[in-house]
């Protein structure tokens, strides 16, 4: 297969350092040309090193300084959103994969697209926030959106040739680990520290995402962002609870056949796939052993426990605005969670408050988007009791 040249946003995070793993693993289908960090800069410098990439990006401007030090002369550095952008587009790349938390990405998303790269996308926020935008950009560029998270990866692969949309697909079935609070009674919910939230059973991922996994809000971004990625409305999107992790996410066609992928829970299945589509490649990753791992388990989400997949199904099903309100609502209800100024349970209540005070718009550009967003942020910060600066 002819060599992907892959521009990496979010390299020191856990996609990030996933991602250069399998380059590592691929040399000859898969070439890192450029990186971009907010401003994790030991880490980012000993990647570039590592890579011999020429390009590197950093967010946090105050730090270039440090990392020119630390870099060869013959490496440019971009700074800020600005530098984001131009590794975004830079010529002698054919993809960009995007693994940075929050909405931060999508700027870089669509400048891509319009670059005529194709988008491997790790970030839920870019497609809940502004599903129809990407997808309708792609489609006019002839690019392909390519998803890196395991869930949306896992549906890729179960669809592939079988495009029929309501011809043959009856549902696609996102599965969930259920997160460390799956069998935890409803009325204790109220009194889970940060520490306990923490602890994923299954994935080790940053704050944001553990954080979401717990309370199912990931679960309801994946959901959201189904339905514009595979264009399927929120009907026919389910969830199912499989804590193994083994079923990546299933598609149930009209006939009653339910295709499933399954591999062990390592992100670099999907990211290898999402960079050698449409060929596979062996890679540094083991195959399932089923006579070890015996069984598989699935049950019922709790929807009355975790309201999060209902408020999503409610944010999806509206479209226009209100992704973006429940995404940025999320945000500063966990970031006030974590920092201790709000409970556990609160998070539901805030986004769901946010959501209620909402006048919905239409999804017609960015900077309609981008207005919905700030506002949500600042109605959840003062429901949170964060001043507002």
């Amino acid at each position: 297969m002819k060599k992907r040249k892959v521009v990496l946003l979010g390299s020191t995070g856990s996609i990030g350092t996933s991602t250069l793993k399998v380059a590592s693993d691929i040399p000859e289908c898969m070439e890192i040309v450029a990186l971009a960090a907010n401003s994790s800069v030991e880490l980012l410098a000993s990647q570039a090193r590592e890579t011999g990439v020429k390009h590197v990006a950093l967010y946090d401007v105050s730090k270039e300084a440090e990392l020119r030090s630390a870099l060869p002369q013959d490496v440019t550095i971009h700074l800020g959103a600005e530098g984001l952008l131009e590794i975004s587009t830079l010529a002698d790349a054919d993809m960009v994969l995007i693994a940075i938390v929050g909405t931060a990405g999508l700027q870089p998303a669509l400048a891509a697209i319009e670059a005529g790269k194709d988008l491997a996308v790790a970030s839920k926020e870019i497609l809940v926030m502004a599903g129809e935008l990407v997808m309708s950009a792609a489609a006019k560029k002839g690019v392909n959106v390519l998803p890196v998270d395991s869930e949306h990866n896992a549906i890729f692969q179960c669809l592939d040739g079988h495009r029929g949309g309501e011809k043959e697909v009856s549902r696609l079935i996102l599965t969930a680990s259920g997160g460390p609070f799956r069998k935890t009674p409803a009325a204790e919910l109220e009194h889970v520290t940060v520490e306990q939230a923490l602890k994923h059973p299954t994935w080790e991922m940053g704050r944001k995402i553990t954080i979401d996994s717990s309370t199912l809000f990931n679960k309801g971004l994946e959901m959201i962002e189904a339905r514009w990625l595979f264009g399927i409305e929120m009907g026919r999107i389910d969830v199912i609870v499989h804590p193994q992790s083994i079923v990546h996410s299933m598609v149930e066609y009209v006939d009653g056949s339910v295709l499933a992928q399954m591999s062990h829970t390592d992100m670099c299945f999907p990211i290898q796939y999402a960079v050698t589509w449409p060929e596979r490649v062996s890679g540094g990753m083991k195959p399932i052993d089923f006579a070890e791992l015996a069984k598989l388990e699935f049950e019922a989400p709790r929807y009355d426990v975790f309201p999060a997949l209902n408020l999503a199904r409610r944010a999806g099903d509206a479209g226009g605005t209100l992704p973006a309100v429940y995404n940025a609502a999320n945000e500063i209800a966990v970031d006030a969670f974590c920092d201790g100024r709000i409970g556990y349970t609160d998070i539901w209540k805030t986004v769901g408050q946010v959501m209620d005070g909402h006048q919905l718009q239409g999804a017609t550009d960015l900077d309609i988007l981008i207005e919905a967003d700030a506002a949500a942020r600042v109605a959840a910060k003062k429901l949170c009791g964060e001043a507002l600066v």
